[in-house]
């Protein structure tokens, strides 16, 4: 694990994205490249007392932008802006309460294409998947897949 990573990150987003500080966003951990967020269920709570579908959409785009963040500073790179280009969701499953929204790598090939693009055109695209599965569950309640680019 690197804590110092996740704490660097989770201000980051804290200052830079303030609404993460109005939803509690708190970084989990950062670890063999997998990203965990922690999503609360009181700031998010809907009419139907389940996490807000939109708050889950914002949490899996975190989740993905911050695991391109942490990447993009292991490889050296600190130059680049990241957006996402689009989004594909779908809730299979309610969220009853405090939820966690996990990011991992992509196959190495499309992390090492992404890389080169990036480095030769300075502006490249990847695509991440994300989940999300209440605290303490397996069970993938949102699952995100999100195409992001990077550009200088």
């Amino acid at each position: 694990m690197n804590p110092a990573a996740a704490l660097a990150l989770e201000q980051l987003l804290h200052h830079d994205i303030p609404l993460t500080r109005d939803m509690g966003v708190k970084v989990i951990d950062w670890q063999a490249h997998r990203l965990r967020l922690h999503l609360p269920l009181a700031p998010n709570v809907n009419h139907k007392s389940t996490l807000f579908g939109g708050s889950l959409y914002c949490g899996a785009v975190l989740a993905g932008w911050g695991w391109l963040h942490l990447r993009l500073r292991e490889a050296g790179i600190e130059d680049g802006h990241i957006v996402i280009q689009d989004g594909q969701i779908s809730y299979p499953l309610p969220v009853r309460s405090d939820a966690v929204a996990c990011c991992t790598a992509p196959e190495q090939a499309a992390w090492a294409r992404f890389l080169t693009t990036y480095q030769r055109r300075g502006r490249a695209r990847l695509e991440l998947h994300t989940y999300i599965s209440e605290q303490g569950s397996d069970a993938q309640a949102v699952r995100f897949i999100g195409q992001f680019v990077v550009h200088r």
